[in-house]
């Protein structure tokens, strides 16, 4: 290791190490940090902003319009290059960085790398109290960024330039850690961003990186072979941790060897295509008869790559109680839930394992035959379903239009809402790894926004391909700006604005509790005297897309195929209807806190009804 040092700032050792980090991805070394998203203020312009400027090249900055909607995007990112990859955000102190909390839960929860750069009080204190900052008068070292704790992987605060050179390897390997993936928060005094240390040149050397793959224990794999061996009905639960090992092509050669019928976690949507014979369809709340039917039926469960989410799961009333779990995950907290035989390692290590110590099993035929069945009923149920034609438009059918024009490498982008139950029980896969439904934080505002972080990583690799979002009135209200920031940047999007009026699918919750229609749809808010609609083809033009109205799904169709032809962000409005074209079927039980006493007779009944699926819970085994 050479001697040598050099007189950097803080803020410029960290571009200089960030742009010096690479990490290698299908044979070829690409930097690890694909750029940042930024919006610069007085905790970040001044010594940030000045080390950003000189690495312009290295590390492209994007000009974000939200620091909330800049960290949906840095995570879209990231799932895009399925966690090989991140962007970092930067914020300046205050409500800047504060901002960012949302995005940082996030990012948490659906275990995806991200770096926040944060502005943070003078170190020394001389200046105190300085613009936005929160004063604790028994506690002069807790601020805003210390809220971050709860949502990140891996927090600091710099207080000396010479913390550089561990903290920033500590984050690095933590985003990079398939068992503890996380977002990564930096707190940057304004005075320390400045400061001066004599870095070790050998700090800023080119290094190239590789995701670790721990292989599991022998012991954990002959446990896990001696329980399937014994199944007469057994299931794959694949999530998305198997896109993010790239275990893909080894679940499906184990599903096809011993003929085990793979159902799919709203994260792992995409693991399987539509038309492969063992895909029994989506399962859990938001899923659909055919998985839900056989995961009721299900003697031994594998659940690869999955965090057992209460969606997917139907709040653990989807098994039957004797059914037993094998879980491979790089996680050891998700390895054993539920009294999960674990195996901790990486799936595509854990299924070739796996594979090798049950060789010799293979399903009974008559299980194979049932599932392939109650798939061709699901497939059945989803064509008549997203068909259209004398009745209302509906989020199906506009699903179905898409679905049928789009091409294979299209991306679709979802989140929180009624679209992403309708999204993963609809949407037929076209290909691998081309569905991004964020349901771990189900955060409105991360339709727009993560579109548009994943249509800047699609345009790395995928150029000519299309991002595609999903989005309802009320998440398009809450974010939207970066459909601005999309033309800006030559990103383009096609949105699909689908206007119910209102937040329609909490309303069906409320309604399908006993409650009376309160607050939710536009209609029924008792403040709103004159209720209207908002034109959002004149708002979405007003920010440089094209845009258009449409009245019905034929429509959709001619206009998708514009929105496909064009150059730049396009923007797709239609109405559906806020209480007819629910998907009906498909739905496993979800725990909800219903009134235990109440005066209306409806919401009494309601509880009692949700209450009677309860001994189907299992209670933690």
């Amino acid at each position: 290791m050479s001697s040598k040092t050099v007189q950097l700032t803080t803020a410029q050792a960290i571009v200089r190490y960030l742009a010096n980090q690479f990490i290698e991805v299908d044979g070829k070394d690409i930097r690890i940090c694909g750029g940042g998203f930024g919006i610069f203020g007085h905790g970040n312009v001044t010594c940030l902003g000045e080390a950003l400027y000189n690495h312009q090249e290295e590390l492209p900055l994007y000009r974000g319009q939200n620091e909330q909607s800049m960290g949906f995007a840095a995570a879209a990112y990231a799932k895009q290059w399925l966690r090989q990859r991140f962007m970092f955000c930067t914020a300046s102190a205050g409500p800047g960085t504060s901002n960012l909390l949302s995005s940082a839960a996030l990012a948490h929860a659906n275990r995806l790398p991200m770096l926040m750069l944060c502005g943070d009080a003078f170190l020394t204190r001389l200046p105190d109290p300085v613009l936005q900052q929160l004063e604790h008068f028994n506690n002069p070292t807790l601020g805003v960024n210390d809220a971050f704790k709860a949502v990140t992987r891996y927090w600091d605060r710099i207080t000396h330039p010479a913390q550089v050179i561990q903290s920033l390897p500590a984050a690095l390997a933590t985003m990079l850690d398939p068992g503890d993936c996380g977002p990564a928060f930096l707190g940057l005094p304004q005075d320390v961003q400045g400061w001066t240390y004599d870095y070790p040149e050998s700090f800023f050397e080119r290094r190239v990186h590789r995701i670790r793959r721990s292989a599991p224990d022998e012991r954990e794999i002959a446990d896990a072979a001696a329980l399937l061996k014994t199944a007469k009905r057994p299931l794959i639960i694949a999530g998305g941790g198997v896109q993010y090992s790239g275990a893909v092509s080894e679940l499906t050669a184990f599903a096809e060897k011993h003929q085990i019928p793979v159902v799919e976690t709203i994260a792992g949507r995409a693991n399987f295509l539509a038309t492969h014979p063992l895909n029994a369809g989506p399962i859990g709340v938001t899923g659909s008869n055919s998985a839900n039917n056989l995961a009721e039926q299900a003697d031994v469960i594998l659940a690869v790559g999955t965090r057992l989410q209460d969606f997917t799961t139907g709040s653990w009333t989807a098994f039957a109680h004797a059914a037993r779990f094998i879980s491979i995950n790089a996680a050891r907290h998700d390895a054993g839930k539920h009294m999960s035989i674990p195996v901790v390692g990486d799936a595509k290590l854990g299924l070739l394992a796996l594979g090798e110590a049950c060789a010799d099993y293979r399903t009974p035929s008559d299980w194979t035959g049932t599932a392939s069945e109650e798939r061709k009923a699901w497939d059945a149920y989803v064509a008549e379903n997203v068909s259209y034609g004398n009745r209302p438009n509906s989020y199906a059918q506009a699903i179905g239009v898409v679905n049928e024009l789009c091409d294979p490498r299209d991306r679709v982008v979802a989140a929180a809402g009624g679209l992403p139950a309708e999204v993963t029980a609809n949407w037929r896969t076209l290909d691998i790894g081309t569905v991004d439904v964020e349901f771990g934080y189900s955060c409105m505002g991360y339709e727009i926004a993560g579109g548009w972080g994943a249509r800047i990583a699609q345009s790395e690799r995928e150029p000519d391909n299309d991002t595609i979002v999903f989005t309802g009135d009320g998440s398009y209200l809450l974010m939207n700006s970066d459909i601005y920031s999309s033309v800006l940047t030559g990103k383009k999007l096609i949105v699909l604005v689908l206007d119910n009026g209102g937040f329609a699918v909490i309303n069906k919750l409320q309604n399908n509790t006993g409650n009376e229609s309160f607050n939710n749809l536009i209609a029924d808010c008792p403040t709103v005297p004159e209720p209207f609609a908002v034109d959002f083809e004149a708002h979405a033009a007003s920010m440089g897309a094209h845009a258009e109205t449409v009245s019905n799904p034929a429509e959709l169709g001619e206009a998708f195929k514009r929105a496909k032809a064009a150059n730049k962000t396009y923007v797709i409005c239609m109405k559906v209807d806020a209480y007819e074209g629910w998907t009906a079927e498909g739905h496993a039980w979800w725990e909800v806190g219903t009134p235990h006493v109440t005066s209306s007779d409806k919401v009494r009944a309601a509880h009692e009804d949700w209450e009677s699926t309860r001994p189907k819970q299992r209670r933690g085994v």
